[in-house]
């Protein structure tokens, strides 16, 4: 029951139905007997998120998530940033301190963990990014900090393929950049990348959606990743594994990410072996909707 006491915290997006972080939160709170609430705050209107987060401010609110599509645009209304916010340019979360709310990324260090989990090392590595926007920027940075040899992003505009490269170039010269439309990956000339699906191509409700349909493409991967999490097993997974490559899907990225999240804002570290269960109860509830 919540008291004077209760931390509150919480997510603004828009729209915020689908989101599986409430359950993450207030299932992680009671399992670490914590004493915070996470709650979802819709901002409807873009115009009004500043006024949106200076009223969480105001109310005491411990801190917040912030997605899609409001990941940049919250930055002019934050005191400051964290390492891994200013390195990428966007947050997802907002910790409270006496100036204002920190903004901060833990999308960074929440595919790191998965990474380390899984034992990749990009180190030395050829990375593939499939996208241009916020998720893919959060990924490329990490790709390029971790030493990353090359660096290719194919997306449906080439133009902003090249935009999104450009901005990176000066930041990380030791890391080869290219980008290319979506055909690119014909020219391809290894079998090894590892792959990062980062566009909303396969979410729900369009399953049977994939950026790149053909069957060769996936023979040029040895792994990869897709950010999205709805369904549990997208188009490009299903590929991926058809062609004899391990397929990573988004649940543990938004698992590791939400961690990091209430980590921050409690101070306490979660063990492992909670993250496991946590993500079997995502996992629950994530079959439970593709039921219905």
């Amino acid at each position: 029951m919540m008291s004077a006491n209760t931390l509150v915290c919480g997510l603004i997006a828009n729209p915020i139905g689908h989101s599986l972080s409430p359950l993450l939160h207030n299932t992680l709170a009671e399992r670490m007997g914590v004493d915070l609430a996470y709650l979802p705050f819709p901002v409807r209107e873009a115009e009004r998120l500043g006024e949106a987060v200076h009223g969480a401010y105001a109310l005491g609110i411990r801190g917040l998530n912030v997605t899609v599509p409001y990941k940049m645009a919250v930055l002019p209304f934050l005191c400051g940033l964290d390492r891994a916010a200013e390195q990428i340019g966007a947050v997802n979360t907002l910790l409270r301190t006496d100036q204002g709310y920190l903004g901060c990324n833990t999308d960074l260090p929440g595919m790191e963990r998965l990474l380390k989990r899984e034992g990749i090392s990009l180190r030395g590595e050829p990375v593939l990014l499939l996208g241009a926007g916020g998720a893919a920027r959060a990924i490329a940075v990490m790709a390029a900090l971790h030493g990353a040899s090359e660096l290719t992003v194919l997306n449906r505009s080439a133009e902003r393929a090249e935009q999104f490269v450009s901005e990176l170039q000066s930041r990380f010269p030791g890391t080869c950049f290219t980008a290319a439309g979506l055909d690119g990956w014909r020219e391809l000339s290894r079998q090894d990348y590892i792959a990062f699906q980062c566009s909303s191509v396969g979410m729900y409700p369009y399953t049977e959606k994939s950026l790149i349909p053909e069957t060769d493409f996936y023979h040029k991967l040895r792994c990869g990743v897709d950010l999205i999490y709805t369904p549990s097993e997208t188009e490009f997974m299903r590929r991926l594994s058809a062609a004899g490559r391990e397929a990573l899907g988004g649940l543990d990225m938004l698992l590791y990410q939400g961690v990091l999240s209430f980590e921050l804002w409690t101070g306490r570290s979660v063990p492992e072996a909670l993250c496991a269960e946590l993500r079997a109860c995502l996992q629950r509830e994530l079959s439970r909707r593709e039921r219905e």
